[in-house]
């Protein structure tokens, strides 16, 4: 058995990362963690999951309980994350990484701490998605430098920032492919008189709406025809699914790097 610990226990993720937890036959709940003076410190994880009760009590304190975990699963914020980080890191524990918005000192943390113990990270650990990142690099490498490359994402009204971590990331992957300097090219948002479109431009339009759980694609559109890459998410049940694979994929590893795609294969 593989014991997995939950950063944002009482989360919409930390919830349902929490229930499939339950369902699985080679996982178990090890720890439950939230922010120090949350109302839900103190409650069982599992129950409050609606996943039976679990014995394990959510607390606020991820260094004072790392004997309690093999891995480390966090959807949190970076401010919360990066403690987390340093935590595992001390103590030889795996981390799944799912937050999205580090800084450049956060991001190098994250690779100091890869030296140190396995650290998977992903903006956005679906199977799916990352198998799109796969299909948008193989696209833009064929036909990328003949079409505009726009990309469009909307997510739930809660979401706090924009463009998401996985659009960015797609943006990253289709600028490597064609030769682009992403910092250089990027447009986020168009707004009066913008002239014509710069051939080298790659778009970025965002959507910030109710409940929508997640939705992504890379449109490459050409004279007379357009080709459209599509993701959409209608549960957090996938990303629950893809963050506790690579929490099986790094269990059994000392350090390291890791994202979805070792996950899958596709490197």
């Amino acid at each position: 058995m593989i014991r997995i610990a939950i950063t944002g226990a009482a989360g919409r993720m930390g919830r349902t990362l929490i229930q499939t937890i339950a369902e699985a036959d080679d996982l178990e709940l090890g720890a439950a963690f939230e922010h120090a003076g949350s109302d839900f410190l103190g409650l069982d994880a599992g129950e409050l999951a609606g996943a039976g009760k679990q014995g394990v009590a959510i607390t606020s304190d991820v260094a004072a309980a790392t004997d309690e975990f093999d891995v480390l699963v966090d959807f949190s914020v970076p401010a919360a994350t990066l403690p987390a980080l340093e935590a595992c890191a001390h103590a030889g524990k795996g981390i799944v990484i799912g937050t999205t918005g580090f800084d450049a000192d956060g991001l190098s943390a994250i690779e100091e701490a890869g030296q140190r113990t396995a650290v998977l990270t992903a903006p956005n650990m679906s199977l799916g998605v990352n198998l799109v990142f796969k299909l948008i690099e193989m696209a833009a490498k064929a036909i990328g430098d003949s079409t505009d490359i726009e990309i469009l994402e909307a997510h739930h009204r809660h979401k706090i920032d924009a463009p998401s971590g996985t659009a960015v990331r797609m943006g990253e992957i289709v600028a490597d492919a064609v030769g682009r300097d992403l910092s250089k090219v990027a447009v986020y948002g168009r707004e009066g008189i913008t002239g014509a479109r710069d051939d080298n431009t790659i778009g970025f339009a965002t959507v910030r709406a109710g409940d929508i759980v997640g939705e992504h694609t890379v449109m490459f559109a050409g004279l007379g025809e357009r080709i459209e890459i599509t993701h959409r998410a209608s549960s957090r049940l996938n990303f629950a699914s893809g963050a506790l694979a690579g929490a099986r994929f790094i269990a059994d590893k000392k350090s390291g790097r890791f994202d979805i795609s070792d996950v899958l294969g596709l490197d």
